[in-house]
């Protein structure tokens, strides 16, 4: 298993059903939980340890996720209210080495991922079908649908509560 990607790299759904949709709007609003759950009882030392060699560490793994979700709801709300809009590109390991990602209490940003999730199902379980073929322009993907911001961050959440889950395992945590 190659630790960067514990659940395999993002592959789009070959085949997108509305019970598929309906799976990862499931498992996207679970993120929260599972999150909190992946991390519970880690002390500051576990949390300041990186999950790969090179790789960033718990506490910055976590306060990641909500970074990026927030982009994505963000993202998600262009892409209803604007004709194919280009959205921003940020650079995830520049805001990873930022004091806040670095220092600050996990419980900030769990509450913070609880809050974003909050609105951000609300959003996804209120769309029509015809809105998931809605497209954004990501600068360095190209056209894009909301259909792959769906599956894209379902991925996300998953990928990085093993990021944290792998490394308990291999440490015995």
């Amino acid at each position: 298993m190659d630790p960067r990607y514990p659940i395999g790299n993002f592959e789009m759904p070959k085949q997108v059903t509305p019970a598929r949709r309906q799976q990862a709007i499931d498992e996207l609003a679970a993120t929260p939980a599972k999150m909190r759950a992946a991390a519970k009882g880690l002390n500051d030392s576990q949390l300041d340890t990186p999950y790969r060699d090179g790789g960033w560490t718990v506490r910055q793994v976590i306060h990641h996720v909500p970074d990026s979700h927030l982009n994505a709801y963000v993202r998600l709300k262009l892409a209803l209210t604007e004709e194919k809009p280009t959205i921003k590109p940020y650079d995830e390991a520049a805001w990873a080495k930022l004091e806040d990602s670095k220092s600050t209490p996990i419980e900030v940003s769990q509450t913070l991922l609880d809050s974003v999730h909050a609105r951000f199902d609300r959003l996804w379980r209120s769309m029509k079908p015809e809105q998931f073929a809605r497209v954004l322009v990501h600068p360095e993907h190209g056209e894009r649908t909301v259909d792959w911001l769906l599956f894209m961050y379902e991925w996300h959440g998953k990928h990085h509560t093993a990021h944290i889950t792998e490394l308990r395992k291999k440490k015995g945590w």
